[in-house]
């Protein structure tokens, strides 16, 4: 026989967790979006971190433009501030800036003149000399050059053009003038792991924008300070490799650095993956397979030391400040927009960015994001898959959400502490979103199939169970199991006495009326004590206690019942006998003990009732109640749950139709101190009259129940044992008599 795939809460959570590892493989850009400002959150939630004293900004900022002019600025004032630096002691100059075009001066003026004069032919020594001293004092370009040339520390900026569009005014000869000028900034020592890691798509730029040649070849070298920003727009890192005509680019950052730690070699080892490592000297510094490296950020602009140019070149500032280090020179004026954006600030000067890296590498504190990071953060989201799938369908919702709003909060503190006080950046989108779908699949489905298990259980049980219960068992299915257990519970018996003599007498639609005033207002008081009514056959009614809701007390409850029934059924009696309609009597029996319990019967048909020995028997006492001329018979095991809650006499020890052991019997009178002193006394009477029987002591045990009939001429148990009493002292029985009363039962109106 063909299984069929049946869908469970566990399967469902497995299903969408590995939905959201297929996710996770194409990382749809919302996600990506969230997950970097899910990174932005972690650096401000970290706070600010104190650099080192190594680095600090030359700023061309607001004051040095109002003092010195709009930038850009004439070269004679560069001149100054790095002969000031230099001077100062500054160990490292790096220019966040490139200076493609010669500076505009009066040298073109110059020139000119002595071009006229030499068409003319006119000799003058004097003019000549005072020529070429002018040229030399106006040739801002070649100052700045002989400037950065004697420091022997400059490094120069260039930045590449990553876009074709961004080419289309320039001509060949432009764009081959600057790659001479920057051709020798690349990469010299690359190792290839294999002919396949020479295919890399390092980040590829289509031309570069460099210094002139003149400032080029006199600075000690360069490299580009290009950003390639997030799909948001912000920075977050840097590409310290970029390609362009075959060749690997560094960082200007690198090549500062470079120059701070004394020239040793930078170096790449490149695999088939990607970039494998990049070392400069004995520093290793993390990057993804492109050679990208996240910027730690230590805080928002000004978190490194500013100097205004204009406070330099006005040697305003203690030289202490400058010597043995890094001085970046970089514009801050909101002006000039050399502004990004970035996780601590919107406005963050890009020369604040090169800081931020030279410390990162400097200090080693990295973000970092390994390459086997993936393949962790899948078996995060799989583990926490499996978990949920395992705890939740266990869980109310209440306290499925209760679970998962802790493990969320614990992953966030989890990946804080990690991030914080590791540098390791772990994914913190997809675990949570993990959660949250997962919870809302098994949520979702859960609330669909208990919608149906609720639907089932009122079809199922809204005919024999009260409202109570039903509402308890749609909100807690568990307690409801399916199929036969065995379980102690106390039956309910009762049927209408002489019924048949009643429905000769009436017409089909008056019986029907009757019989359903009766079994309307009977099965109202089984419900209201939250039993279940089993079923109906004709007039009898069979119900039981302590299933499918277990209840400590079932047996208590059952006593109740059937003493509310009769007393119901009294009032009843006299509201018909007013309408001129037939009197109904019924008799009750009730039985404890252990039974099967469950969803019985075909394929197409069940219902859940009761079965077994003990059954049986509270069906026969129901019938005994005839023979006593009582009302409500239960048996030793119910009268022992509950003596303490009810009034009741021993009746009899009787042997009834297919049981071997004699059962006790009790009549059932009413609730505990609910009887009056008259009844009280018939009770007492008839006990003593039960021993005396009992002893053999036929003569006296028949005073004590005739007296008790004298007290109440309808007390049926006392005129039973009046007659047997009689019976013995004419017909004793056997010597071996046990005193136990041999019945054949028939369940009969």
């Amino acid at each position: 026989m063909k299984k069929i795939f049946k869908l469970t809460s566990f399967r469902i959570g497995i299903f969408l967790t590995i939905l959201v590892i297929v996710i996770y493989f194409f990382d749809p850009l919302f996600l990506r979006l969230i997950e970097l400002k899910t990174l932005d959150m972690k650096f401000i939630s970290r706070g600010q971190l104190k650099p080192g004293n190594e680095v600090i900004i030359a700023t061309i900022d607001e004051k040095s433009l109002d003092e010195l002019g709009r930038w850009p600025w004439t070269r004679s004032i560069l001149v100054k501030m790095v002969d000031i630096l230099s001077k100062y002691g500054a160990k490292a100059i790096g220019f966040d800036a490139v200076f493609p075009e010669p500076q505009d001066s009066n040298l073109k003026t110059l020139k000119i003149l002595e071009n006229r004069i030499k068409e003319t032919n006119l000799k003058d020594k004097n003019l000549e000399d005072m020529i070429n001293r002018e040229k030399g004092n106006v040739d801002y370009d070649k100052q700045f050059a002989n400037s950065i040339k004697k420091s022997n520390n400059v490094i120069l900026g260039y930045f590449f053009h990553m876009h074709q569009e961004e080419l289309k005014h320039k001509k060949k000869e432009e764009l081959d003038r600057h790659i001479q000028n920057i051709i020798d900034s690349n990469y010299q020592i690359i190792k290839y792991r294999s002919r396949k890691a020479k295919e890399v798509p390092f980040h590829r730029a289509y031309a570069a924008e460099s210094s002139i040649k003149l400032l080029s070849d006199a600075a000690k070298s360069s490299g580009h300070f290009n950003f390639i920003p997030d799909d948001d727009g912000s920075m977050r890192r840097i590409p310290l490799v970029i390609k362009y005509q075959d060749r690997l680019f560094p960082h200007i950052s690198l090549i500062i650095l470079k120059e701070y730690l004394g020239s040793p070699n930078i170096a790449l080892t490149i695999a088939d993956y990607g970039m494998e490592e990049i070392k400069l000297g004995d520093l290793i510094i993390p990057t993804n397979e492109l050679g990208d490296m996240l910027v730690n950020f230590y805080g928002p602009a000004r978190t490194f030391p500013q100097y205004s140019i204009t406070d330099i070149i006005h040697e305003r500032i203690d030289p202490e400040n400058f010597k043995d280090k890094i001085v970046l020179v970089g514009s801050t004026a909101v002006g000039i927009q050399d502004i990004r954006v970035t996780p601590f600030d919107k406005a963050f000067p890009g020369v604040e960015m090169h800081a931020n890296v030279i410390d990162n590498i400097l200090h080693k504190k990295f973000i970092l994001r390994p390459n086997w990071i993936g393949m962790f953060e899948i078996f995060i989201v799989l583990l926490l898959g499996i978990i949920l799938s395992l705890l939740l369908p266990r869980f109310k919702a209440i306290h499925g959400l209760a679970f998962v709003i802790f493990l969320i909060v614990s992953y966030f503190f989890v990946d804080r502490y990690i991030f914080t006080n590791k540098g390791l950046w772990l994914n913190l989108v997809y675990p949570i979103f993990n959660i949250m779908i997962v919870y809302s699949g098994i949520t979702i489905f859960r609330y669909m199939t208990e919608e149906r298990e609720k639907k089932f259980i009122r079809a199922a049980f809204g005919q024999y169970l009260s409202p109570k219960v039903i509402e308890q068992l749609t909100e807690n299915p568990e307690l409801l199991k399916l199929g036969g257990e065995k379980r102690i519970l106390t039956a309910l018996f009762s049927d209408v006495a002489g019924f048949s003599t009643i429905s000769e007498n009436l017409k089909p639609e008056e019986l029907v009326e009757l019989l359903n005033d009766y079994l309307t207002e009977m099965t109202e008081i089984i419900l209201r004590y939250e039993g279940t009514l089993d079923k109906y056959e004709g007039d009898a009614i069979i119900a039981f206690f302590g299933a499918p809701i277990s209840m400590d007390d079932h047996a208590k409850r059952a006593c109740l019942v059937a003493i509310e029934m009769q007393k119901r059924l009294n009032m009843l009696r006299d509201k018909w006998k007013k309408e001129g309609r037939p009197q109904i009597f019924c008799r009750i029996g009730l039985n404890t003990g252990p039974m099967v319990v469950g969803n019985m019967g075909s394929k197409n048909r069940m219902d859940y009732t009761i079965m077994g020995d003990a059954v049986n028997l509270g069906s026969r006492l129901e019938g005994v109640n005839k023979d006593y001329h009582t009302s409500i018979i239960i048996s030793e095991d119910t009268f022992k749950s509950v003596k303490d809650n009810i009034e009741a006499r021993e009746l009899d020890i009787i042997r009834v139709k297919g049981r071997v052991e004699p059962v006790k019997i009790y009549e059932l009178i009413d609730k505990k101190g609910e009887i009056d002193s008259k009844r009280a006394e018939i009770l007492k009477i008839f006990q003593d009259g039960l021993l005396k029987y009992r002893e053999r002591n036929w003569e006296d045990a028949l005073i004590d129940f005739k007296k008790a009939v004298e007290l109440d001429k309808n007390d049926g148990p006392s005129k039973v044992y009046v007659e047997r009493c009689e019976n013995f002292i004419k017909n004793p029985p056997p010597d071996n008599w046990d005193g136990v009363f041999g019945m054949e039962i028939e369940i009969a109106d």
